[in-house]
C-alpha cells in the first residue's frame, strides 16, 4: 500500500514539475499571445524585433561574426519617427518566439520603406537568407527561417481565395481572417523527403544546376496528395536515379524556408549495390554520382571559398551544418567509420 502511494506521489510530482517547466510556461505564454489580440498587442510594446526588408534579414558585422540584432519597440519607434512612418508598421509584425524570462519577438517587414536609410541608420545590412544562414549564430538560424516562412505566408494570403476580399492579419499574424465569408486561414507549410540514398559502402550525392558550383546533396521532393513518407522517398529516388530503395531508416526533420515554408523529413534510403547503377533525370538534376567514404569526409571539411580549383573546376562540398542535409551526411560517416 505504501509503495504504491508513494509511487502515486512520485507521478504527480513529475507532473507538476513538467507543468511548471520553462518550457511548458513559454508555450503557453505564446499560444496566449496568440489567442488574445489585446494581450498582443501589450505583448508589442514590450517586445524585441528581427527586420527584414523584403524578406532579407538584417545583420550585423562585428568583427568576424555576423550578429542578428534584436531592436526593443522604442528603438522601433525612433526609426520609423526618422523615417516619418506612421507607428501601424508595429501592426504589421508576426509573433516568432519569446525568451525564457517571456520576452515576446517579433518580426518586421520594412520592404516598403527606403533600405539604405534603415543600413545606414543600423550599421547593418539586408541579406539574402541563404547566405544568412551559412553565416550566423546557430541559435538565430531556426528564428529567421520561420520569421521569413510567415511574413512571406502573409503577402501571399492577403486575399480570400472564396471571395477574392482582403483578409486581416491578427496582432500574433497566427491567421487571417475573412470577414465577408467567415473564413480563417492559418499558415501552411509543405512536406518534403530528404534522402541519402547508399548502397552499403557508398552514398548517392546530387547537384541540380541552381546549385552554387561544387555543392552537392542529398536527393529531395516535395509528397504528392495521397502519399507517405515511405512512398515519396521510393518514387523521388526512382524518378530522379533511377533506382529502386529496398529499405529507408527515418533520421529527423527541420523546417526549411526554400522556396516557400517546407517540413524536411529526413531519411537514410538503402540500395541494392547490385543494383546501383545511376539513371539521372537530366530535367532535375545536373549531376549525380556515388561518394566512398573518404571523399564524403574530404567533401566535409571544404566550404565554397575553398572548393574552387586553379584550372576553374570546383571540388565537391556539401551544405552548411544548419540543413538537415549535413546532418544525414554526418550520420552516414559515423555510421561507416565505425
Amino acid at each position: 500500500m505504501a509503495a504504491g502511494y508513494q509511487a502515486l506521489h512520485r507521478r504527480a510530482s513529475s507532473l507538476v514539475c513538467r507543468l511548471h517547466s520553462t518550457y511548458v510556461r513559454k508555450m503557453r505564454f505564446l499560444n496566449q499571445l496568440k489567442e488574445d489580440d489585446s494581450l498582443c498587442r501589450q505583448a508589442q510594446t514590450s517586445g524585441t524585433f528581427y527586420l527584414f526588408h523584403n524578406l532579407s534579414p538584417f545583420l550585423q558585422k562585428v568583427g568576424k561574426d555576423y550578429l542578428v540584432p534584436q531592436l526593443s519597440a522604442a528603438e522601433m519607434k525612433g526609426i520609423l519617427e526618422k523615417l516619418q512612418e506612421a507607428e501601424q508598421w508595429l501592426e504589421r509584425s508576426v509573433l516568432i518566439g519569446c525568451s525564457d524570462e517571456h520576452r515576446p519577438h517579433f518580426a518586421l517587414d520594412l520592404g516598403a520603406l527606403d533600405k539604405s536609410v534603415i543600413e545606414s541608420e543600423l550599421q547593418g545590412s539586408f541579406t539574402d537568407l541563404r547566405k544568412a544562414l551559412f553565416v550566423v549564430d546557430g541559435k538565430d538560424s531556426p528564428l529567421l527561417a520561420s520569421a521569413q516562412s510567415l511574413l512571406r505566408w502573409h503577402d501571399c494570403h492577403q486575399f480570400c481565395s472564396r471571395t477574392g476580399q482582403p483578409t486581416e492579419k491578427n496582432p500574433a499574424g497566427s491567421k487571417r481572417v475573412c470577414h465577408a465569408s467567415g473564413v480563417t486561414y492559418y499558415p501552411q507549410m509543405s512536406p518534403v523527403v530528404i534522402a541519402l540514398v547508399s548502397d552499403g559502402s557508398r552514398c548517392l550525392l546530387a547537384r541540380q544546376p541552381s546549385f552554387p558550383q561544387g555543392m552537392f546533396t542529398a536527393l529531395s521532393g516535395f509528397c504528392d496528395m495521397g502519399e507517405n513518407v515511405e512512398q515519396t522517398v521510393r518514387r523521388e529516388v526512382a524518378e530522379e536515379v533511377g533506382l529502386e530503395v529496398e529499405s529507408l531508416r527515418y533520421s529527423g526533420s527541420q523546417h526549411w524556408p526554400f522556396p516557400g515554408s517546407s517540413l524536411m523529413i529526413a531519411c537514410h534510403a538503402l540500395v541494392r549495390a547490385q543494383r546501383a547503377q545511376i539513371s539521372m533525370d537530366s530535367l532535375e538534376l545536373e549531376e549525380a554520382r556515388w561518394f566512398g567514404l573518404e571523399e564524403v569526409v574530404e567533401g566535409l571539411k571544404r566550404g565554397p571559398s575553398s572548393s574552387k580549383q586553379e584550372d576553374g573546376s570546383f571540388l565537391p562540398w556539401f551544405p552548411p551544418k544548419q540543413a538537415i542535409a549535413h546532418q544525414l551526411i554526418c550520420e552516414w560517416v559515423q555510421q561507416h567509420s565505425t
